[in-house]
């Protein structure tokens, strides 16, 4: 028996995609969720198989939701139509169907679904190369979603002084503090604009905007003094980033 979750903030989508299982007695659905902090949880308690999940949500969107799954599960997006997710699913996602979606577009969906399931690839990696893929459009990169207790924090980049790596996970620093969020040092290097972040250091990532001036420091070394009062480490290859950047 395949468990399930529906997540879509849409009564009547939520309404279709039960209907269209009823073709489908070995999925079996736990709980319809109507946006993506009931929807989080759920998944929490429950650790479903699959999940028919909304990307564009209130609150917070289908993506970022996932974000902070430790474990995602196999995902079926049913979407309106979102150009910048559209090459993600293609290329990682079980499947995604585009509202409105026909019977037999679902019942595809599903079959893809259960052969699947049968391979040896692991949902959860499946769905973290997906997220790696979604992260590039630039809509998915206005704010960074973290888990602080059983609460959700959204934070705009705006907020974000600098980044410090923090063994697995990566601390993001803002004026209200620290918050930790399960991602790489390189994936926000990759994500972040260019423009307005640089990585300056193997384990820091600062707002240029938040920079004071440059003092040097050690041999062939610099220190990022920052608004807050905080000394980021430059390395060499960090500054010459920076001057780029500043122009100087």
């Amino acid at each position: 028996m395949t468990r399930a979750l529906i997540i879509d903030d849409e009564p009547l989508a939520r309404m279709v995609v039960l209907e269209y299982l009823q073709g489908f007695p070995q999925i079996e659905v736990l709980q319809e969720c109507s946006d993506g902090f009931e929807g989080l949880k759920a998944i929490q308690q429950h650790q479903p198989d699959l999940i028919f999940l909304d990307v564009q949500m209130p609150k917070i969107n289908g993506f970022e939701m996932l974000e902070l799954v430790d474990t995602p599960p196999a995902v079926i997006f049913a979407t309106a139509f979102d150009e910048y997710a559209i090459k993600a699913f293609e290329t990682h996602a079980v499947d995604y169907l585009l509202k409105p979606f026909s019977k037999d577009r679902f019942t595809k969906a599903i079959d893809k679904y259960l052969q699947q399931a049968a391979s040896a690839v692991p949902a959860a990696k499946q769905t973290e190369t997906l997220l790696e893929a979604a992260a590039q459009s630039p809509a998915q990169n206005e704010r960074i979603v973290v888990k602080t207790g059983t609460k959700v924090k959204i934070i705009s980049v705006q907020d974000v002084e600098y980044l410090q790596a923090d063994d697995d996970y990566v601390s993001v620093i803002t004026a209200e503090g620290a918050f930790l969020k399960n991602k790489t040092m390189a994936f926000f290097e990759k994500t972040l604009d260019p423009r307005y972040f640089v990585r300056v250091h193997r384990s820091y990532i600062i707002a240029i905007q938040q920079i004071t001036r440059l003092d040097p420091y050690e041999k062939d070394s610099h220190l990022a003094i920052l608004k807050s009062g905080a000394k980021i480490p430059v390395s060499k290859t960090g500054y010459v980033k920076l001057k780029q950047v500043l122009g100087i």
